[in-house]
């Protein structure tokens, strides 16, 4: 049977991993990375380590149950314990027919942002934190969450990856797709179009760390007292677009394998205009 050509991406991961694992020591440098990259003819070096869910991990890297996780300053590490780097997306029980009028840009493009919009305008993201069945129910939540836009931030972090590795993030970039506050519940959000079979646990760690560590802040007049991770995707079809949610929170702030998913629901836009 004829093998299958590997990505380039593929490649260099590979030769990374070879390389580090023939040195006994896992922890390696962007510089590394764009050396390789160049001899395999991968043309963005900076994609290499991007690997959002599981399906894009190559076949050693599963074979051996290792994944990337980013250190900052241009360093990343194989680490042991793919299924702690990543999770997979609990099956939706629920679905909520959501009547909205459809307004002028909400399909005029597919990005994050995009999606992100159209749950917030709609007052989806709302309803799903603090309407019915939630400590909020049946308080008047339409006017009153506040919304606070994309932003990228660096900072340093330190947290375990389980209970016997300590991680040291040195000015590390951060994303925060989108932001809700409401009665000192923050709502961090991740946005994607289509359904992945899984992410990486550290595109809402980092911001849910973010928050946590806003607290020790003396910036802040009142205190977080909760932090909601909402994943957020659309999914498309000729007829409506649905959108689903999962929350998720952290029994122990400061671990990041401790993710514990809370609740989902599919909400199916009913165009009514």
């Amino acid at each position: 049977m004829q093998k299958i050509q590997q990505s380039k991406k593929n490649q260099v991961i590979e030769q990374l991993f070879k390389l580090c694992k023939q040195k006994n020591d896992f922890v390696f440098h962007n510089d590394i990375v764009k050396d390789i990259a160049r001899k395999v003819g991968l043309g963005n070096p900076f994609d290499a380590t991007k690997l959002d869910n599981k399906t894009k991990l190559p076949d050693i890297l599963l074979e051996n149950d290792y994944a990337i996780i980013h250190l900052g300053s241009g360093f990343h590490k194989f680490i042991k314990g793919v299924n702690k780097v990543y999770h997979d997306f609990e099956p939706i029980k629920e679905q909520i027919d959501w009547e909205y009028k459809k307004s002028l840009l909400n399909q005029y493009n597919t990005s994050e942002s995009n999606i992100l919009s159209v749950a917030n305008n709609q007052r989806i993201l709302h309803h799903f934190l603090f309407g019915k069945d939630t400590e909020f129910d049946n308080v008047d939540i339409l006017k009153r969450p506040k919304t606070y836009f994309p932003h990228r931030t660096k900072t340093s972090f330190a947290y375990y990856f389980g209970k016997d590795t300590k991680l040291e993030l040195k000015n590390i970039q951060i994303e925060v797709d989108l932001t809700i506050e409401f009665q000192g519940h923050i709502g961090v959000f991740e946005g994607k179009n289509g359904i992945p079979d899984s992410f990486a646990v550290y595109q809402i760690y980092h911001p849910f760390l973010y928050y946590h560590n806003a607290n020790k802040s003396t910036e802040l007049k009142e205190k977080i007292n909760k932090i909601s991770c909402v994943y957020v995707v659309r999914e498309s079809n000729n007829e409506n677009d649905t959108i689903k949610l999962w929350a998720y929170t952290f029994e122990n702030p400061l671990d990041i394998t401790t993710i514990k998913f809370v609740k989902s629901v599919a909400y199916k836009l009913i165009n009514v205009n």
